[in-house]
């Protein structure tokens, strides 16, 4: 998405992807040029003083990084060196999941400590001044931006322990980074403030959570004092055959935990293939226990307890001898605690 310096009026705005006036002028695009590829529709503006070609805007209507990418160039604030997208504005680039879904504005860049340029304190725009070591700054889409690793610690580190595993768990889910990725950032940043809250967050986080739901529920379960669940576990009905692919599984106490999301069930077929697949699950032998957004963030402790209830059910009728209704806690645990975590089933 760089901005060429092409001197030939009849060509130079096929070469430029997206930039202010003054990148099309330089790139030798005359003031009465400019106009009239807007006017014909074949340049496009993006926002005041800031155009792109007809193609590139119309490739971002199918990709969200690319539109994120296309507004941090055109605001002109990572020219000359002076910062890279970063935080939310570096999730949007990496498409990487988000507990709250960031506003199209503001910006969100990091400049180098001693920047001191009014031009990064102006509404729609985040700025936030921190080392950039080369090995913590890459590209996407033409635009200078933080690795996804330091994105999300630099998320973690600045909000709640569930925000912070919503990124981590979305940046190892899609391989964008790993934990040893993580964990190489969080040892550069050691003293920042923030690392510690990052540091839980990076330790907790799993690549087997396939949504912010997923992520979140995780959390709850945590908070709530129930053991782990197995992520992504497929289960086997009686004949030897696959009934399914589950969001969570208690294999000791025969427990599952489904997380319906808003696109999970598009149409009739659809429910009366979850409702088949419930029914096959508890011949199976297993307690089934769905919840929503809604009930994860307004009730989780309800959640909680439908889930023990399954779990007391499963001791009942004789799940796993080595299962122990003491084994699973009666009520929440502050994150970060031990409580309910890594038990072997």
């Amino acid at each position: 998405m760089g901005i060429v310096a092409e001197r030939n009026e009849d060509d130079a705005w096929s070469k430029v992807t997206v930039g202010r006036v003054a990148d099309w002028r330089a790139a030798g695009v005359s003031a009465k040029r400019l106009r009239m590829l807007t006017k014909s529709g074949e340049l496009v503006r993006i926002r005041r003083g800031a155009y792109a070609t007809r193609e590139i805007v119309a490739k971002a209507e199918a990709d969200p990084g690319l539109r994120h990418a296309l507004e941090v160039v055109a605001s002109g604030e990572i020219r000359d060196g002076k910062g890279v997208a970063s935080h939310q504005s570096a999730a949007r680039l990496w498409r990487l999941s988000l507990l709250d879904a960031p506003p199209d504005k503001p910006l969100t860049l990091t400049v180098p400590r001693g920047t001191r340029d009014g031009s990064y304190r102006r509404p729609g725009l985040v700025s936030h001044a921190a080392e950039l070591p080369d090995d913590h700054v890459t590209e996407r889409y033409g635009v200078p931006v933080t690795t996804a690793a330091r994105t999300v610690i630099d998320i973690a580190r600045s909000a709640t322990f569930r925000a912070g595993v919503v990124v981590a768990d979305s940046a190892l889910h899609e391989r964008h980074s790993s934990k040893t990725d993580l964990r190489r950032v969080l040892a550069r940043c050691e003293g920042w403030p923030g690392v510690a809250r990052a540091r839980r967050a990076v330790d907790f986080a799993s690549p087997l959570a396939e949504s912010a739901l997923e992520s979140c529920a995780r959390v709850a379960f945590h908070e709530q004092g129930l053991p782990a669940p197995m992520l992504q576990t497929h289960i086997l009905g009686a004949d030897g055959g696959v009934i399914g692919r589950v969001d969570f599984c208690w294999a000791k106490y025969r427990t599952i935990a489904e997380a319906d999301g808003l696109l999970k069930y598009q149409g009739r077929q659809d429910a009366i293939a979850e409702l088949k697949r419930d029914r096959l699950l508890r011949e199976a032998g297993y307690e089934v226990v769905h919840f929503t957004w809604q009930e994860l963030f307004g009730e989780p402790e309800r959640i909680a307890e439908r889930v023990r209830a399954g779990f007391r059910r499963a001791i009942r009728i004789g799940a796993d001898p080595r299962a122990d209704a003491s084994d699973y806690g009666e009520g929440p645990t502050a994150v970060g605690e031990e409580r309910g975590r890594g038990r072997a089933w």
